[in-house]
């Protein structure tokens, strides 16, 4: 390891960053450095900028995917390497498209969850769904976590590395009760393969796949789908957003208040101008009279 990689992994442990995100910032800081086979130190805006056009135009890689890229470089730059540019000019960012989830029905829900074959799998997918919980989240509860006298589950450590508490709802914790009378876990709620650790992400990804071939939904369904669900459902029913904001942990109400454009009853439910025409527009195509002079 460079004494600069180390530097930056010391800059991000002190900004307390995610270690998801420590991993993939080193990792697009060394594809930057490798592109040019020159450290960082020796590079500066225009091979940014030819770098940036380099993953849009030849590697053609998503918005996502550039956004990252650029933010590991505005890390390294800004923090580690303390170089005073402007970063809005020196490393530009490309705009974020906005793109609306696509939500499943409360009786497309059931159905996939039906389908779900696993026991194991169905009660973390319904975890999911029941009390919107990241997948990430849901495999990472304890016994303990489940508080039956509050009726709450206590999600520790969630995303941005914050505790909150969400609802338990009377049938999720039958559910995960007769879960536990069958399978005893004991350090995770749902354990994984491995002695000591819980199951993963791609272990419930996987199977969700699995599912979705068996219920035919053509809608994408991935668990972070069931969150969607939670979330845009609880909308329609009239729960206000601001609580929705704290049962999902979002940090920003902008983020929940997204789910507004999507909650069929909140926006469809106006009528269309169409609607209130005096008459009904008419199917009957009249030929057009040929001129006679």
């Amino acid at each position: 390891m460079t004494s600069l990689r180390q530097r930056m992994v010391e800059d991000m442990q002190i900004r307390d960053l995610a270690v998801g995100t420590q991993q993939v910032y080193v990792r697009q800081v060394s594809l930057f450095a490798r592109h040019f086979h020159k450290s960082p130190e020796l590079l500066g805006p225009e091979q940014i900028r030819s770098y940036q056009i380099h993953l849009t135009n030849e590697k053609k890689l998503d918005t996502n995917t550039i956004i990252v890229a650029m933010s590991a470089l505005r890390f390294l730059y800004k923090i580690t390497l303390k170089r005073n540019w402007s970063l809005d000019e020196a490393i530009p960012a490309p705009k974020k498209p906005r793109k609306l989830p696509v939500i499943l029905s409360p009786e497309e829900v059931l159905h996939f969850l039906n389908c779900v074959a696993s026991r194991k799998h169905r009660a973390i997918l319904t975890t999911c769904y029941a009390a919107g919980l990241r997948v990430s989240e849901a495999i990472a509860l304890t016994p303990p976590a489940i508080d039956s006298q509050r009726m709450v589950i206590r999600v520790e450590q969630g995303k941005g590395r914050n505790d909150r508490y969400v609802m338990l709802s009377p049938k999720l914790l039958e559910i995960l009760r007769a879960w536990w009378r069958v399978e005893k876990p004991k350090d995770w709620l749902f354990p994984g393969d491995l002695p000591g650790g819980h199951i993963t992400p791609e272990a419930v990804r996987w199977e969700c796949r699995k599912a979705q071939r068996i219920c035919q939904i053509r809608k994408p369904i991935r668990p972070h789908s069931l969150r969607h669900a939670f979330a845009v459902h609880l909308l329609e029913q009239g729960t206000d957003v601001r609580k929705i904001q704290l049962l999902l942990g979002h940090r920003s109400l902008a983020t929940t208040a997204q789910y507004l454009h999507v909650a069929t009853s909140k926006v469809c439910s106006t009528s269309s101008p169409l609607d209130l025409l005096p008459r009904p527009v008419s199917m009957e195509v009249k030929p057009t009279p040929i001129p006679t002079f």
